[in-house]
């Protein structure tokens, strides 16, 4: 697994692609966990989780920026996503399991993951002591690096939500239906240097 959005190293490692989440997302939350699942089956990518908040791409222009926010007033993907990305970039080796934790969380038991309470939860469950991570937020790294992720997202590959596959030079926004589908996302890889398609939408979708 690679972590951060580093463009450069993506383009010289064709099985490397990033793939953007925000745990408020239920389509984010198939992507990433199927992803996450290819991984510990053994999938050969190296993929980067890139952090993509939600509530900054939907902010009323001229707001401040959900990162540049005291901790306790930005909203819950906002702070969800500073606690993964300590984990990512600090507790490297316990990443896709809080990962998949506190996608459950927010999908499954619909829990507030703004509640620094519920993200202690999550820390414990995967072993990763909460304070040593609520200490490392309130750093500010994770914030800036939230700014700098995000932003190269958007300003270098025109991203405007999740999830988004980026491979190369191409970027493509997904909606998968379905969890625990490996060779959905097989599909997409397969057809994102497939270029000459710029969208694909179904006009109904069977419940």
């Amino acid at each position: 697994m690679l972590v951060g959005l580093q463009s450069s190293t993506l383009r010289a490692m064709p099985n490397s692609f990033s793939l953007t989440y925000d745990y408020l997302c239920p389509f984010a939350r198939n992507v990433n966990e199927t992803v996450v699942e290819m991984l510990r089956a053994g999938s050969s990518y190296d993929v980067r989780f890139v952090p993509f908040s939600l509530q900054e791409n939907h902010a009323d222009e001229g707001d401040v920026a959900q990162w540049d926010l005291p901790i306790d007033a930005a909203g819950p993907g906002v702070l969800a996503l500073l606690w993964s990305i300590a984990v990512r970039d600090v507790f490297a080796d316990a990443f896709l399991a809080f990962h998949l934790a506190l996608f459950s969380a927010r999908h499954d038991d619909g829990a507030d993951i703004g509640d620094p309470q519920v993200l202690e939860s999550v820390a414990r469950s995967v072993d990763i002591d909460p304070e040593a991570l609520r200490l490392q937020v309130a750093t500010g790294v994770p914030a800036g690096t939230l700014a700098a992720e995000h932003s190269r997202a958007v300003e270098e590959y025109g991203v405007f939500g999740v999830p988004t596959f980026i491979q190369g030079d191409e970027a493509v926004f997904v909606r998968l239906m379905d969890r625990h589908q490996p060779g959905d996302v097989e599909n997409v890889l397969d057809m994102l240097s497939w270029a000459n398609l710029n969208e694909f939408k179904r006009t109904s979708v069977e419940q």
